[in-house]
């Protein structure tokens, strides 16, 4: 295949406009200067290609070759991904780093996934030789860690006859391991693929998001579900804790594989993220929780256009799991940042610029990004189904809501999880509002919610009645006081009082508070109203709430959260009786006197 090469005209930071690329192609990869910097051409006009580059643009030259590789932009993918942190480019951080030391120098290329490394192939038993098998269809299994079984399967769009699959053994990725006999000719299968990123990846249909995604946090499996296969964003101020609630997110959802893209935020972050995973075990297995976990790094200190590959890269990545039959979980932290980098690019074309100076095709490219979500019917034998979540964070300059990105990122999403300013400088973690979050995956959760809990859908709407009642009562009480309310009214505000710093604040780091099951966060919902529900009657009745205050069980239902999960059973039962006889006896006094 002719390639093309043309020579740089112009140079402006990281756009470069080359001459001399007629035959080229929108999104085609290409190699600028002499040091052969990967960039990506993103227009086209007459033979003048304006690429955006992925590295340090600093000292080229007006004249210098650009060339042409005749291919698009694609994702390594096979054994070798999972526990690996990569940059926008899918260059292996950890082999930079042993080969050249921790900066990553202009031009420099080494493969996404060890060639030399081999991998233990066990071929599917099922498959005979003659065998009709398609995209999707499983030729063996790689153990990649003691979390994942990568399974190898034939690529979309190959059809064919099995002729031959080697029998199981130690192979390298570039290894031959089938042949398949497809249109007459034959064709050699690895197990590697590769994928353009801004390509969604096939599946059978689309299907309903009917599961909630356990994340641990009490806010969200409670108050506001994110669905398996659903779309969530997490906009907050500077301080508020989206990077911190984004991690948490990645170390204790529910899933089999999560996937961090820090994209433009603060390498001191990524670094934390990454040293903790080291340290931390998943709650389901007791593996450690790196086994789980692909990391992509670009953050604020690396080339500002790459951005925009490594949230493609990482959804490229979940795709490919979900294609296995896994839930998957991808957080971007934060879209704000490569939304910039899409202004920076766009004001350096000449581009009109939309709303605030962002291109006018901002949300198209956050819709291509939030749409590769999904609950899936995978290609392939079976009934096999998988799935992909996205979240992402969203950094709005002045937690200034109605600035572009969030209200773009909105129109795409299933679930907000909006933070709070004021929440985080009164120290309330995470600092969730309850009054301006919402989830459209309330009724489509319920259902399995309802298999286990049957009272979660009361107890939830309950609490956020109560939490509403109390942002109307406290209008009251800043103009008249709080002596001016009804004691019926002062109850429901200690009990919305309880609902939030008893429940809804969670600390990540506390080594039993960091996680809670779902079925310690009914419960200690359970118990919380419980207690306001005895105390109304018992106050109706003619007890003072003074002395309802003043019970020894407030104390222990505020240190719930403290109780290890394997002993809260027993300590919620405990607790029901005690609120019941506590108050029981206080009524009997009043009675009695």
């Amino acid at each position: 295949m002719h390639l093309v090469v043309g020579k740089i005209r112009r140079i402006s930071g990281p756009l470069v406009v080359a001459e001399g690329m007629s035959g080229s192609m929108v999104y085609e990869v290409v190699y600028v200067g002499e040091e052969r910097l990967i960039g990506e051409i993103i227009g086209l006009q007459g033979d003048h290609a304006y690429i955006q580059v992925y590295e340090d643009t600093s000292g080229l030259e007006v004249g210098e070759p650009v060339e042409g590789s005749g291919s698009l932009l694609f994702a390594e993918l096979g054994p070798g991904i999972v526990g690996k942190v990569f940059d926008g480019l899918q260059r292996p951080l950890s082999v930079i780093g042993s080969l050249i030391g921790p900066f990553v120098k202009r031009g420099v290329k080494v493969p996404a996934l060890p060639r030399d490394v081999k991998w233990h192939f066990t071929r599917n038993s099922k498959l005979k030789l003659g065998d009709k098998v398609g995209p999707g269809t499983i030729l063996g299994i790689v153990k990649e860690t003691q979390l994942i079984d990568h399974y190898i399967m034939v690529p979309p769009n190959i059809h064919g006859k099995l002729k031959e699959l080697v029998s199981d053994g130690d192979y390298t990725i570039t290894d031959s391991i089938a042949v398949i006999e497809a249109g007459g000719k034959e064709v050699e299968l690895t197990m590697l693929q590769k994928w353009p990123v801004r390509k969604p990846r096939p599946y059978v249909r689309r299907l309903e998001p009917t599961e909630p995604l356990i994340t641990g946090q009490r806010v969200l499996d409670m108050m506001f579900p994110i669905a398996r296969g659903g779309k969530a964003a997490v906009p907050g101020g500077f301080g508020s804790g989206k990077t911190v609630l984004l991690q948490t997110l990645t170390k204790w959802a529910r899933t089999r594989l999560n996937i961090y893209v820090g994209c433009g935020e603060r390498g001191n972050e990524m670094a934390d993220a990454l040293h903790s995973f080291l340290k931390l075990k998943d709650p389901a297995s007791g593996r450690p929780l790196a086994e789980k976990a692909v990391f992509i790094a670009n953050t604020s200190n690396m080339p500002v256009a790459a951005r925009e590959t490594s949230v493609f890269l990482g959804v490229t990545i979940g795709e490919y799991f979900r294609d296995m039959g896994y839930d998957v979980l991808l957080v971007a932290d934060s879209t704000s940042r490569w939304a910039e980098a899409m202004r920076e690019i766009s004001a350096r074309l000449e581009e009109m610029p939309g709303e605030e100076g962002f291109p006018a095709y901002l949300g198209s490219r956050l819709a291509e990004f939030y749409e590769r979500s999904g609950r899936v019917k995978c290609l392939g034998e079976g009934d096999r189904v998988g799935s992909l979540t996205i979240v992402g964070a969203v950094s709005p300059p002045g937690a200034d809501f109605s600035e572009p990105v969030t209200q773009n990122t909105l129109r795409y999403i299933g679930t907000l999880i909006a933070l709070d300013v004021s929440l985080a400088n009164r120290r309330h973690f995470p600092a969730v509002s309850w009054l301006l979050s919402y989830s459209l995956y309330v009724e489509t959760v319920e259902h399995w919610w309802r298999g286990s809990f049957p009272q979660w859908r009361r107890l939830r709407d309950e609490a956020l009645n109560i939490l509403q009642r109390e942002a109307e009562l406290m209008e009251i009480v800043r103009l008249v006081g709080p002596d001016a309310l009804p004691d019926n009214d002062k109850l429901l505000l200690d009990a919305a009082r309880m609902i939030r710093e008893d429940f809804l604040q969670q600390n990540a780091f506390h080594p039993i508070d960091s996680y809670c099951p779902p079925e310690k966060t009914v419960l200690m919902m359970d118990a919380i109203l419980t207690f306001y529900h005895e105390a109304t009657r018992a106050l109706n009745k003619g007890v003072p709430l003074e002395k309802i205050r003043a019970l020894p069980v407030r104390v222990k239902i505020a240190r719930m959260k403290e109780v290890p999960y394997d002993q809260f059973k027993n300590t919620h039962d405990a607790l029901i009786t005690e609120i019941r006889d506590s108050l029981k006896k206080l009524l009997e006094e009043v009675v009695g006197g």
